[in-house]
């Protein structure tokens, strides 16, 4: 097994684990192969690229499974990936890999035309320190970021168009930008969101949430609610309730949790529904 940096994040009370792409090599091959694999939570947004080649082959979620039976006896979580391999359409084969915090196990590439399994592991160069680069391909757009030094993103589209945006960073140092891909607006299109750490006590996260327009084919920032009613006058703690289609936010103001409630009206604008607190921890 060997080592990668990553990093954990919690968001409203669920472990979400982020990783920078890692670099994988083949083992006990006539002639070694390398490939960068890129990948966001759940598996989504992913992609690998081969060592020494200019393209890029997208690969789709084919199984993603979280294993958080040890939490109990505060154990690691498991994260199981299994991806499709995609050229000209069609599957081409299949990526698997296991992932315990900064361990990665089991990693495989099946190739579909002789069924030939290739036995993968990291790269010895991988164990150095992360530089903060990641990378996403969603909706076939080429999204770039840093989680650590810089605030740019770049999102590279299909067409040959361009888009760059300065992200808020935290005030912190040693914190770090954090994303989610989620379909925010249930419109069956993920989308993509950008945290960092209230300026306060980094107690919750501020999102920053970009859209996927499929008409446009676009990344487009969602325009925040007017916050008059809410409790908490930003989108912090962003979860989702597919059941309800609403987005809850939640801040810490005092000894009290705020919660505050939103939906998409049809417009497709975010309005505010209701709001809670809790008191306590």
């Amino acid at each position: 097994m060997k080592k990668l940096f990553l990093f954990l994040a919690t968001v409203m009370h669920a472990a979400i684990l982020y990783s920078q792409p890692i670099t994988l090599k083949s083992v006990d091959e006539v002639k070694e192969f390398r490939l960068m694999l890129c990948y966001g939570n759940g598996g989504k947004g992913a992609f690998v690229q081969y060592e020494g080649k200019k393209d890029i082959i997208p690969l789709i979620v084919k199984s993603y499974i979280l294993d958080t039976i040890g939490r109990k006896n505060n154990q690691p979580d498991h994260h199981y990936f299994e991806w499709d391999e995609i050229i000209d359409g069609k599957v081409s084969g299949t990526y698997k890999m296991l992932q315990i915090q900064n361990i990665i196990a089991d990693a495989s590439y099946r190739r579909i035309k002789d069924w030939k399994k290739f036995t993968l592991e990291l790269a010895d160069d991988d164990d150095e320190k992360p530089d903060g680069n990641d990378k996403y391909l969603l909706h076939g757009a080429l999204i770039s970021f840093n989680h650590f030094y810089n605030s740019n993103l770049l999102i590279e589209y299909p067409d040959g168009k361009k888009m760059t945006a300065v992200l808020p960073f935290p005030d912190n140092p040693d914190a770090a930008m954090q994303s989610i891909i989620e379909d925010y607006n249930f419109d069956g299109y993920d989308d993509l969101a950008f945290t960092i750490p209230d300026a306060g006590m980094g107690v919750y996260s501020m999102f920053t949430i970009y859209l996927y327009n499929p008409k446009k084919k676009r990344f487009e920032k969602l325009q925040e609610p007017d916050y008059s009613k809410s409790s908490c006058s930003c989108l912090c703690d962003v979860s989702v309730n597919n059941e309800k289609k609403i987005l809850q936010t939640g801040c810490r103001g005092g000894a009290a949790w705020h919660q505050d409630s939103y939906s998409f009206d049809k417009n497709g604008i975010l309005k505010w529904d209701s709001s809670e607190e809790h008191n306590g921890e």
